[in-house]
């Protein structure tokens, strides 16, 4: 398994400060410059100290592979984030969304919007939604299917958010052919997530949500009116990771071979720089491998 963050074990990757895109020895930063493949490879560790990183090689002979196409060009992007409720997992898809220009799908939205434009699938999941019932797996699949699989998402990559949430949803997916280049964890303490959740604040008048200590109100006035999920409390959150936690143990049983686990106790710019590091890895490695291929 491939883990940023704070904990690392025998990387055959490590980042460390003294050779950093943003050192005097790189007037012009390009991670893309000293970001390159090998035929083998362990582990990826990225350790964060102030976004500054160094890549060195170390042997290993138990190594994960990356499956890229046989073709002379390398196909775009195609990465599943995971994260519990207040991991900062919303942040983090739209910086990447920005910077890689991949298709975002989450699979909540994409269900509301097939059952509003009353497509087939959407048809079909409103049947069970009106009945206060769970929408099958295998409409939810399908719709995940047929928009991984429309011309956007071919030609620029995709971003899928929280999906799957279970083996047999992964599973299911793997049926189609459908597999991401990489799967990024965002790894949180408890304590941080329940502290995030438990503080956070909904201003009914214009929809924005503060946080009573990272982010708080401009004035009392806004102060006043703020109001608090139902399920905003510390019991119920608590509830709510331990479920995300067997799911995503469920789903890493998959996608062990390519998770990449970052440390999101960190400022988001810092979690990011890790995401990034990591993508631009693979796609480092997807072009070098598919030129080989091609030559």
């Amino acid at each position: 398994m491939l883990i940023m963050g704070s904990t690392s074990f025998s990387p055959s990757l490590s980042l460390s400060p003294s050779l950093s895109p943003h050192s005097s020895k790189f007037p012009n930063p390009n991670p893309n410059l000293f970001l390159r493949s090998h035929s083998s490879f362990t582990p990826l560790t990225l350790r964060s100290n102030q976004t500054r990183y160094r890549f060195k090689k170390l042997p290993s002979s138990n190594a994960p592979n990356f499956l890229v196409a046989a073709s002379g060009k390398a196909e775009p992007l195609k990465v599943i984030i995971s994260g519990a409720p207040a991991s900062g997992k919303g942040t983090q898809c739209e910086l990447i969304t920005q910077k890689y220009g991949l298709v975002h799908i989450a699979a909540g939205d994409l269900l509301r919007a097939e059952v509003a434009a009353a497509s087939e699938n959407g048809k079909l999941a409103k049947e069970y939604m009106e009945k206060g019932e769970l929408v099958p797996n295998e409409i939810v699949v399908m719709m995940v299917k047929e928009r991984l699989l429309q011309p956007d998402s071919q030609q620029r990559g995709w971003l899928l958010d929280g999906y799957p949430r279970s083996s047999s949803q992964a599973a299911a997916l793997e049926d189609y052919g459908i597999r991401p280049d990489v799967f990024i964890l965002l790894d949180v303490s408890e304590d941080i997530l329940v502290e995030r959740v438990v503080g956070r604040r909904l201003d009914p008048l214009t929809g924005k949500i503060y946080h009573l200590k990272y982010s708080p109100p401009e004035n009392d006035e806004i102060a006043s009116r703020l109001t608090q999920r139902f399920d905003d409390t510390e019991e119920k959150v608590k509830l709510r990771l331990r479920t995300h936690h067997q799911n995503v143990d469920a789903v890493l049983s998959v996608y062990k071979d390519i998770t990449v686990k970052v440390n999101g106790n960190e400022a988001k710019e810092h979690v990011f720089a890790q995401i990034d590091a990591a993508l631009t890895h693979v796609g480092e490695q997807r072009k070098v491998n598919s030129g080989s291929l091609a030559a």
